[in-house]
């Protein structure tokens, strides 16, 4: 088991050595660090960023925006799939809406949340017309798919409908919640950054995008870029991990 361990991360490490010579052949090849700059003048830049204190402090609030707006999202998402499940009417009431936050582009989106709202806040309710429908969809596909013959059970020992929540609906729903929600975050991620840039608020990494394009600072466009990418997978990974300890503390107390 060990041995599989070092061999993947030998491989992964291999894959990434690998890409970043290519990174550095391209950039050498273009000869213009404004088109390409090399991986050691973003490695450079990044490094001289992470020394201020706006590096922290536009991360920190790229972070609380998305997360907020994550949770809001997984809130909304959950309270409308269980609506929808319990009322036909509803469920039609809502779709409509529901496909016209799915089929409209994001960047219409964030135009009108900057014509409603305070800029500041855009990104939060950009992550949480992306999470929602995700969540949504996920929960009720779920909640749909627990196996008929176990709620027909349930139903014949007159089981309780707390019981069948918890015995039933939690764990049939739980997977489908933890991978749904992991790839909402990520989504999420992507939007709210988006946001920024395009309403640049005072605070965020979205900002400094804007800010490295605006003044030809590409390694610093570079360094940010690897910022966003890096706490994407962090938090997708930190998320998971915690989804995968709650689904083993609920088998222990079943």
């Amino acid at each position: 088991m060990e041995n599989q361990k070092l061999k993947k991360l030998l491989r992964s490490l291999s894959v990434a050595v690998l890409w970043l010579a290519v990174w550095e052949l391209l950039s050498y090849f273009v000869g213009s660090e404004v088109l390409l700059p090399s991986p050691f003048l973003v490695i450079k830049a990044l490094m001289s960023m992470m020394k201020t204190a706006d590096y922290y402090i536009s991360s920190g609030y790229s972070i609380l925006r998305i997360l907020l707006g994550f949770l809001m999202g997984v809130i909304f998402g959950i309270i409308i799939a269980v609506v929808t499940k319990l009322s036909k009417w509803i469920a039609a009431f809502l779709s409509p809406l529901l496909t016209v936050i799915k089929a409209t582009p994001i960047a219409s989106f964030i135009i009108l949340l900057m014509v409603w709202v305070n800029r500041d806040i855009v990104p939060v309710f950009t992550s949480v017309l992306i999470v929602t429908p995700i969540v949504c969809g996920s929960f009720l596909t779920a909640i749909n798919e627990t196996d008929a013959n176990l709620l027909e059970m349930a139903k014949a020992f007159n089981m309780s409908k707390g019981k069948k929540i918890k015995k039933l609906y939690i764990p049939s729903v739980l997977p489908h919640f933890s991978s749904s929600s992991a790839t909402a975050l990520g989504m999420a991620w992507k939007a709210g950054t988006a946001a920024e840039v395009i309403c640049n608020p005072h605070f965020g990494i979205g900002s400094r995008l804007y800010d490295s394009k605006i003044y030809l600072e590409v390694p610093k466009l570079f360094a940010w870029t690897v910022t966003v990418v890096t706490l994407s997978f962090l938090l997708e990974k930190l998320f998971s991990f915690f989804a995968l300890k709650a689904n083993e503390r609920r088998r222990t107390y079943d």
